[in-house]
């Protein structure tokens, strides 16, 4: 065989190997790389009426229902001819909120980001060192800056809705953000859960150069809060 068929052979090689590469990876990527861990909404199924009037103090509580307390994150994993949703969660979260008239006037949660998992461990490892930095930025939080009305949420344990303007702190990066989260009342308890669109760029949270997968600009935070009197 001549040396430039034996050239052009090995190009064709190359490139089949490249090409097998490019459609293997995703497909082994994803078989080891579930969708993660979601939180998700609140559930009024089974729920009771409410057994407690609104203006107090609340605090943050962990229940051992479908609407107990979990604050995590949704993002697009960008492959090469696919796109896919990743999830991570904790319970690891702690707060407060005070009602006044049925007013909420003050309100804070506050986020262990070291304790957000997903369902694979190495990732998990690489969205904290990599992409979170936990050990410069180890929480996340969000205030309330203004009042809001949450004299519509009924007391009968169906879900109504509340509108709540903060300040979101994350990765060290804060931004006032507005969303309208489900509210439920059920025996002594109130729910707020949401899922609030974010752009990671906004918060300075960068995608390193993966060999498999990035990380897309748009995600959202999935929230869901119990709490019961104190």
């Amino acid at each position: 065989m001549s040396t430039g068929r034996k050239a052009v052979m090995s190009v064709v090689v190359v490139l089949i190997v490249v090409l097998a590469l490019v459609a293997v990876v995703p497909m082994v990527y994803s078989a080891i790389m579930g969708p993660g861990v979601r939180t998700e909404g609140l559930s009024a199924e089974n729920a009771q009426p409410a057994t407690t009037d609104l203006d107090g103090q609340w605090q943050v509580v962990t229940t051992r229902d479908v609407n107990t307390t979990a604050v995590g994150f949704t993002f697009f994993e960008i492959l090469p001819g696919e796109r896919k949703n990743t999830s991570g969660s904790t319970q690891a979260v702690e707060g407060s909120a005070t009602v006044d008239n049925e007013e909420l006037t003050a309100g804070e949660i506050v986020v262990d980001m070291t304790e957000v998992t997903t369902d694979n461990q190495r990732r998990d490892v690489n969205v904290a060192r990599k992409i979170l930095l936990t050990d410069q930025f180890p929480t996340a939080s969000f205030t309330v800056t203004e009042p809001a009305d949450v004299s519509q949420v009924p007391d009968d344990g169906t879900s109504g809705t509340v509108t709540l303007v903060g300040d979101l702190e994350i990765h060290g990066e804060t931004n006032q953000v507005t969303h309208e989260f489900d509210a439920l009342r059920d025996g002594d308890l109130l729910i707020i859960s949401g899922d609030l669109p974010i752009n990671r760029l906004d918060y300075g949270v960068e995608s390193p150069e993966f060999v498999a997968a990035a990380i897309d600009e748009e995600g959202e935070l999935n929230i869901r809060i119990a709490m019961e009197k104190v």
